[in-house]
């Protein structure tokens, strides 16, 4: 299929953006200031390198947070296994701190530069990948124009259209056609995803499941597992992950109203964004409850009812330690977090009404009893109340979770089988230059 022309609005966007590239320039500098972008590496947000390119075939693989991120793991392994070396971009600070404990040898790291025309060029300019995948939802207009120009394959990989964003898209159909139809394929999760992108224009497209369900669990250190396991000992532990604002205020009430029956009851709070852990401690005050942070070096002492896990990558950790988690952004309507790697280490769930981020797991979760929604502060309160006296009824639901996810597997295996003709071409092509 032919690739459609850029209509008029994308050029503005274009040709805007290199007329703009000062204020966007600014916009990185006020970023940078309020410690949403890294000041030593924010080059690299500009297209300017901060390494060398490795030698021989490259394939730019972009996750924009952490979540797309780590699910680009299995593709990074299996693509320096045929040979490749791999640059990973992402666009926060959080996401690139958390990759550079797990990303295998043969990956480097860069900061994603931002959507301006000359910064994608200088990028390209330097890297000249010879394949590039981008997961779930990043369709920057400039990168996939600069890309097709100059004829590398662009594969949109775990891909997934939420309703909503169909229909923001359905608004410019002309500018979705133009840059769909730039894509090499579409490699979805689900045949909803599938449709919408087809509707919207993508003329190759693969229902190939979700990256996700073979993520590797995250790691924990084994010392700090031991170390924590033996001080927390026989008490009744519960982890609420990922909160956000609104979330930490009912888990610290749901402790203190079960502080009567359970006197020696640990609450793990792991906020979304540890730089909140001074109010999430604060909540917990607030409901006369006794509070250690570990960023502050804090530990869950005998005394202490709960403990703010305030630190980043340590999820891993937490989840091997309490057999109960609650998955925070679903008491808000934020859309709730990954249950996929709490259950994979053998956790039981709980969440709010608010998951349609992760529609999939949940409802199979939820049917086979290894997860149980919760309305409000009431129904946690009783869920909690309930599983924490009864580790039999958590471990029976902890092995119905992991059994529920079984059949999602196999993703990446799928997404490489796709992706073999484009090495091969890209191999083949390196071969005729030399």
């Amino acid at each position: 299929m032919r690739v459609a022309p850029l209509p008029v609005a994308l050029r503005a966007y274009r040709y805007g953006l290199y007329l703009g590239e000062p204020a966007v320039a600014g916009l990185l500098a006020w970023r940078s200031r309020r410690g949403k972008e890294d000041p030593a590496r924010l080059s690299e947000r500009r297209g300017l390198a901060g390494r060398a390119r490795p030698v021989g075939h490259l394939v730019w693989m972009h996750g924009a947070s952490i979540g797309e991120a780590l699910s680009l793991v299995g593709l990074i392994e299996g693509m320096i296994a045929r040979g490749c070396s791999v640059l990973v971009t992402t666009g926060t600070r959080s996401a690139a701190d958390l990759l550079s404990r797990r990303l295998p040898p043969g990956a480097v790291h860069q900061y994603m530069p931002l959507d301006a025309p000359r910064w994608i060029e200088r990028f390209l300019d330097h890297w000249q990948p010879d394949l590039a995948l981008v997961a779930e939802s990043e369709i920057w207009p400039n990168t996939i124009v600069s890309l097709h120009r100059r004829g590398v394959a662009l594969v949109l990989v775990n891909g997934r259209m939420s309703e909503r964003s169909y229909k923001a898209w359905t608004r410019s159909p002309d500018t979705a056609r133009a840059l769909l139809t730039r894509i090499a394929v579409c490699l979805v999760q689900t045949r909803e995803d599938g449709e919408r992108f087809a509707r919207l224009g993508a003329p190759r497209i693969s229902v190939v499941g979700n990256l996700k369900y073979d993520s590797a669990v995250p790691p924990a250190d084994a010392q700090q597992v031991a170390y924590l396991g033996d001080m927390i000992g026989d008490r009744p532990v519960w982890v609420a992950a990922s909160t956000h604002p609104g979330e930490d205020e009912i888990v610290a009430r749901v402790h203190a109203r079960l502080k009567p029956r359970l006197p020696r009851l640990l609450t793990v709070i792991v906020p979304r964004h540890p730089r909140r852990g001074d109010e999430v401690a604060q909540a917990a005050v607030e409901a006369g409850l006794r509070v250690a942070r570990r960023a502050k070096v804090g530990r869950p002492l005998p005394g202490i009812d709960l403990y703010v896990a305030d630190t980043l990558g340590e999820l891993g950790l937490f989840y091997r330690l309490c057999p109960l988690v609650f998955l925070g952004g679903s008491l808000v309507p934020h859309g709730g977090q990954n249950p996929i790697e709490p259950v994979r280490l053998e956790s039981a769930i709980l969440h709010g009404p608010h998951v349609h981020n992760f529609t999939e797991p949940y409802g199979a979760l939820d049917a086979d009893g290894g997860a149980r929604a919760v309305a409000d502060e009431d129904s946690l309160l009783a869920a909690v109340g309930e599983l924490v006296a009864d580790p039999h009824s958590l471990s029976a639901m902890a092995r119905r979770g992991h059994a529920a996810l079984l059949p999602f597997e196999g993703a990446v295996t799928r997404t490489l089988a796709v992706l073999e003709p484009y090495v091969a071409q890209m191999k083949l092509a390196a071969r005729e230059r030399a």
